[in-house]
């Protein structure tokens, strides 16, 4: 990665090398500031499941799991459709945002913690080693976890929300 310089774009070297990819599954508590993730080879339906059975064990029998999450086709895929029919996963509700509207779900905003302060402008030599990041920060992160706060009020949010329905 190349220094930042004013007026001047972020850039890579010419002999950069990507050297590969993973996909972060996370699930955040807006209460606690808890954060649980998963790292995974792909973004597909059973990836998803894998994460989706994590949560199951993490999160107490006795409380209902609330999921806000994007259109995206996985989230509706067969595999999570058969995942959720069992009567024991009733507790389990999934909440879609609308499209243009990721600010809703504050995973996201963490999604961009983890970015700018770990994995931006950061060199891994492999996927193994990126993940081991992710999951340190992770860890770090669960040490001192810490909400976010809206700053907006109710009413201002579900003037957002209605305007990005219609």
């Amino acid at each position: 990665m190349l220094p930042l310089r004013p007026g001047l774009p972020e850039r890579r070297t010419h002999d950069y090398k990507r050297h590969g990819t993973t996909t972060l599954f996370a699930a955040f508590d807006i209460l606690s500031g808890k954060v649980i993730g998963q790292c995974a080879p792909r973004h597909r339906g059973q990836e998803f499941v894998k994460f989706l059975n994590q949560l199951e064990q993490e999160v107490p029998a006795e409380l209902d799991v609330h999921l806000i999450m994007d259109n995206y086709s996985i989230h509706k895929s067969p595999p999570v459709q058969r995942w959720l029919k069992p009567k024991k996963r009733h507790r389990f509700h999934f909440h879609f945002t609308p499209t243009g509207s990721s600010w809703l779900n504050q995973v996201e905003r963490w999604f961009a913690e983890i970015t700018h302060k770990r994995i931006r402008r950061c060199t891994f030599d492999s996927v193994t080693a990126m993940e081991k990041a992710i999951y340190e920060y992770l860890a770090a992160w669960n040490q001192d976890p810490k909400p976010f706060a809206w700053r907006a009020t109710a009413d201002i949010i579900l003037a957002k929300v209605e305007r990005l329905k219609n």
